[in-house]
């Protein structure tokens, strides 16, 4: 088996402990259904969230979940002039033989349409 990263994204309608918790947590378990992972199968987790997200790390919403002794790191996105704010980006390192399914959810589908599915904007 080889080590995979699947990206996603996420946005977050309020800086606010609450939804950056529940949104990151959002965004991992739909990236290990759509894979057909389970917890074993992930090797670390790299997020990444915009300045404008301050009120907790979205680590945090995941280490709620039973990921065992899972790597977890988060780090400030770039700014850039003109891009989407309250977004949670990350790169989740998996065990896994299939092609990765990337998630983007909520209107981080914005960041790349060409790898939404249908309905994948209704958060």
């Amino acid at each position: 088996m080889a080590i995979v990263a699947i990206r996603g994204a996420v946005s977050v309608p309020e800086d606010t402990p609450d939804q950056v918790k529940s949104r990151s947590a959002l965004l991992l378990q739909e990236i290990l259904k759509r894979n057909s992972l389970v917890s074993d199968d992930v090797v670390s987790i790299f997020f990444t969230a915009t300045s404008d997200i301050r009120s907790v790390a979205p680590a945090v919403g995941v280490r709620e979940l039973d990921l065992g002794d899972v790597p977890l790191l988060c780090a400030q996105e770039m700014f850039v002039e003109g891009s989407m704010e309250r977004v949670i980006r990350c790169f989740v390192h998996v065990e896994s033989s299939h092609a990765p399914q990337h998630v983007f959810l909520g209107s981080a589908t914005k960041l790349r349409p060409d790898l939404a599915q249908a309905g994948d904007n209704e958060l």
